[in-house]
């Protein structure tokens, strides 16, 4: 990974970028709290459940765009491919270790122990291999992005030297294509085997694990992030401001609410996700006042990969102590909600401040580091940005 020559210098923080994960992690919250049926009242608990039915696939999303765009920005000049990838495990393993361990005796203590089959593959992060979903949905479900992740690392260093050899001209060409062979997944899954049947939406776990689960298609929109952060980095802007931004990206989820399940999964939502991202990243580079910036937002941002990681056990777990299969009334759900809520989220802290945080600092450290990276002439005066990443059994 060496130094881009064409890279003007003076690298800006994205900090609203950090602030904004944490928006897109209660996206995928509200997604699994759907999933818990908590709802006495059947129609409005229909209705919540229709409402966010496709939330935690646009959060996810919205990871592994913003993953593939903020490691393109913060690339640094004469980083190591070891180094890089030291820093990334140091990022991911720790946590990970942490709440499979907790699931392990969560799912024990609930009485369905995990196979050998399934403990493995998810302690390694290999499990989105598996087209069987008792193996890619095994213990923390959540787990499953993760796995995605890891793969985008390990190719990251050669995708940004092929991406370093892209002419700037030709950038949104290949961000164009990119984005355009998302929907193409969910055509070629039709080709696929149509059983065992899916619990949840339509189709089959094949085609669901084809779509929406193994990392070689979820690395489409990987990609596209970075060409995203790769067009700014040569001086190119995207002419979407903010609110019209994000008011695409809520038009493009209520229509994913009307397509059939698969096309529903990322097929619309991955362009808006993209523009929103670059329109956020570019109020940052012109200085601009945000409260994403904020440090209460950029904090709860911080800790929204460790709140991603305990949401789902907390949820999960905690409907069974309080009663599997039970129901409240709907200001008492709401009740759980929030209290399940600030659980995670003291959780949250607790281990980025006790896991996540002394895990970069003791292994993510060595001869890979150096200086912060030279960047665009245009950004405001600030430090070399945060990196920032990243989405059931009904996987997110």
């Amino acid at each position: 990974m060496t130094t881009d020559p064409r890279r003007p210098s003076g690298l800006s923080r994205l900090p609203s970028l950090t602030g904004l994960r944490f928006v897109a992690v209660l996206f995928v919250f509200a997604f699994h709290a759907a999933l818990e049926a908590p709802f006495s009242d059947t129609g409005f608990g229909q209705a919540y459940a229709d409402t966010v039915m496709n939330a935690g696939w646009l959060g996810v999303s919205f990871f592994f765009v913003l993953s593939g765009f903020v490691l393109t920005w913060s690339a640094r000049p004469r980083d190591t491919v070891p180094g890089f990838w030291r820093r990334r495990a140091a990022k991911v393993y720790p946590l990970h270790i942490v709440t499979w361990a907790a699931a392990l005796v969560l799912v024990a203590a609930a009485g369905a122990p995990a196979e050998l089959r399934q403990a493995l593959p998810n302690l390694f992060l290999v499990h989105t291999w598996f087209p069987d979903r008792d193996v890619f949905s095994s213990l923390n479900d959540v787990s499953w992005s993760l796995s995605c992740e890891v793969f985008f690392y390990l190719l990251f260093p050669f995708l940004l030297r092929a991406l370093r050899r892209i002419e700037a001209g030709r950038l949104w060409v290949w961000a164009t294509v990119t984005a355009l062979l998302v929907p193409v997944l969910p055509l070629l899954a039709e080709l696929l085997p149509d059983s065992p049947p899916l619990p949840f939406g339509s189709g089959s776990e094949w085609q669901f694990w084809f779509v929406y689960v193994i990392p070689v298609g979820r690395l489409l929109e990987f990609c596209f992030g970075m060409f995203l952060a790769r067009m700014l980095l040569t001086g190119r802007t995207v002419p979407v401001p903010v609110l019209p931004a994000a008011a695409l990206v809520l038009v493009a989820y209520a229509v994913s609410l009307q397509l059939p399940f698969l096309y529903g999964l990322t097929s619309v939502t991955v362009v808006p996700i993209g523009l929103l991202i670059a329109a956020v990243a570019q109020k940052d580079i012109r200085g601009t006042a945000s409260v994403l910036a904020r440090p209460m937002a950029v904090r709860l941002g911080e800790w929204s990969f460790a709140f991603y990681l305990v949401h789902r056990l907390l949820l999960q777990q905690g409907h069974r102590l309080l009663g599997e299969g039970r129901t409240w009334s709907t200001p008492t759900v709401f009740g759980l909600f929030a209290a399940a809520f600030a659980l995670s989220l003291l959780i949250s802290w607790a281990l980025h401040v006790c896991v996540e945080r002394p895990a970069m600092r003791l292994l993510g450290s060595g001869r890979g580091r150096s200086a912060p990276p030279p960047a665009p002439a245009r950004p405001s005066a600030a430090a070399r940005p945060a990196t920032t990443e990243a989405t059931p059994s009904r996987t997110v």
